[in-house]
């Protein structure tokens, strides 16, 4: 059976660090606070609100303000999701070369639906993509493997036979539990904590088009 490719989407098929910081940098000019660095949110960018208040305030989801905060950063993402989010470079050329091999491809990501379904409209993707897998479409998000096991039931495809592509450690995790192969995407956002050396992925890819190296 020929190979299916799911990809995560922040810092791996579209870089979103900078609306996501723009964000987070509107929610701390309303509270009198100093901007984050750009190289800074990019870092934290796949953890989402919770990385990002944390940069931004020092919280975390056990602190009171934390809240209200999250609450306020996901409405200010939610006006201006894809306003300097792009595609990675060679992430296009990589698609396009995926639908002329005839090979499916999808998105699973930890993003809830109401941003995920915009900015993947507004990259183009949403007519060429077989599934689109948030993180609110199963019970249990990534780490865990259900958002891959639901890709792939709703392609068709045996887990097995798709390649996970992502660029943190949870991917990794995710794959690994869904007993499919994965690549963990050097160019991305990566996180805090272990190298992608140490997650224990099945190659490291510094390119998007790397990609294409394990599918023949």
């Amino acid at each position: 059976m020929s190979p299916t490719v799911l990809f995560d989407l922040d810092g791996t098929l579209a870089d979103s660090a900078p609306d996501l910081a723009g964000a987070l940098n509107r929610l701390l000019a309303e509270h009198g606070k100093a901007p984050v660095d750009l190289h800074v949110a990019r870092r934290l960018a796949s953890s989402g609100a919770r990385g990002l208040i944390k940069a931004g305030f020092g919280l975390t989801p056990q602190d009171e303000p934390y809240a209200a905060l999250q609450s306020r950063f996901l409405d200010l993402y939610a006006q201006a999701v894809c306003v300097h989010t792009r595609l990675f470079p060679e992430v296009e050329a990589l698609l396009d070369r995926l639908d002329a091999l005839g090979l499916r491809w999808g998105i699973v990501t930890n993003k809830a639906t109401r941003f995920t379904v915009p900015l993947v409209d507004a990259l183009g993707l949403t007519p060429r993509a077989a599934c689109v897998v948030c993180g609110d479409t199963t019970a249990r998000a990534k780490p865990a493997p259900d958002p891959l096991l639901h890709a792939a039931s709703q392609i068709g495809v045996p887990p097995d036979t798709c390649w996970y592509v992502g660029d943190d450690l949870r991917d990794i995790q995710a794959a690994r539990a869904a007993s499919m192969p994965v690549l963990a995407a050097t160019y991305g956002y990566l996180g805090d904590g272990e190298t992608p050396d140490q997650w224990g992925a099945d190659g490291l890819i510094a390119s998007p088009l790397e990609v294409l190296n394990y599918l023949r």
